[in-house]
């Protein structure tokens, strides 16, 4: 009788560093980056709706968010000197942010929480040789206990959202989105196992969207008039070094939430 174990290594198709044909790669890849583009995109459109925000930054910040992300996910798989791990990591917005990004915007505009988000990366650097010695302090439980934590003052904003619907859709509409949104993703994540388990929250999102529609919250007349390639031309939020209250307020409330949402107390790296 085989082990698990046996069973597990008899399913590896492909060693780590063995390449699979060509269209196997495309279309795991083509998977990867569906997977990766909602959490992206939705973290940067929780956080500027929050903030009220006008639909230009969003569009700028959704653009900003992915480019990184797909910079960053370039450097970690091809490694460029001590850059990068050599394999495939996909880097995304992490929804610990979600509290003190809203709180920056709220306090001093977009310019400072682009400041908050570069100064605050400099901590990453300098401790990116020391993070043997970070994961003594934050550990798993600690570090897990900080994300719940986080979740939790998140909530608000997120109930927000409930109320944010046009006049006369009823009000039934926000509540019934939400749970269709979150019943089918918990339904999809509890039930399968697997990789089916990975597509959860774009599932819950399309069936949130379905209910959304029947409500006639759902306007497709922007999406139809975008372009299909293209860069947004205004919204570039600037940079505001001033440093006054608001920044150094903020700032040790953000590092401490990249320490620990950006790889503190866990076995490996992720996005930011």
């Amino acid at each position: 009788m085989s082990s698990p174990s046996n069973h597990a290594v008899g399913t590896v198709r492909y060693e780590p560093d063995e390449k699979p044909p060509w269209p196997l790669a495309a279309g795991l890849a083509l998977q990867y980056t569906i997977l990766a583009l909602g959490g992206v995109v939705l973290t940067v459109a929780i956080v500027l709706r929050s903030a009220e925000r006008s639909a230009e930054y969003l569009a700028w910040g959704a653009f900003g968010a992915l480019l990184v992300c797909g910079i960053a996910t370039i450097v970690q798989v091809r490694r460029f000197g001590r850059l990068g791990s050599g394999y495939v990591l996909i880097m995304g917005t992490s929804g610990a942010f979600i509290a003190v990004s809203v709180a920056a915007l709220q306090q001093g505009g977009p310019a400072l929480l682009a400041s908050l988000v570069i100064v605050s990366s400099v901590f990453q650097f300098l401790l990116a040789g020391r993070l043997s010695l970070l994961r003594r302090v934050l550990t798993p439980t600690v570090a897990g206990t900080v994300i719940m934590l986080i979740a939790v003052n998140v909530m608000p904003f997120l109930f927000d959202f409930m109320d944010n619907v046009p006049e006369g859709s009823g009000a039934a509409a926000g509540p019934v989105t939400v749970l269709a949104t979150l019943g089918v993703t918990l339904a999809v994540m509890l039930r399968f196992t697997g990789p089916v388990r990975l597509w959860g929250p774009l599932i819950g999102i399309v069936a949130g969207c379905i209910a959304a529609s029947f409500f006639g919250l759902i306007d497709m007349g922007p999406v139809g008039a975008a372009a299909w390639v293209g860069v947004p031309t205004a919204g570039a939020p600037g940079l505001g070094f001033d440093f006054g209250p608001a920044f150094w307020a903020i700032l040790p409330a953000y590092t401490f939430v990249t320490l620990v949402g950006g790889g503190g107390g866990r076995g490996g790296p992720r996005g930011g």
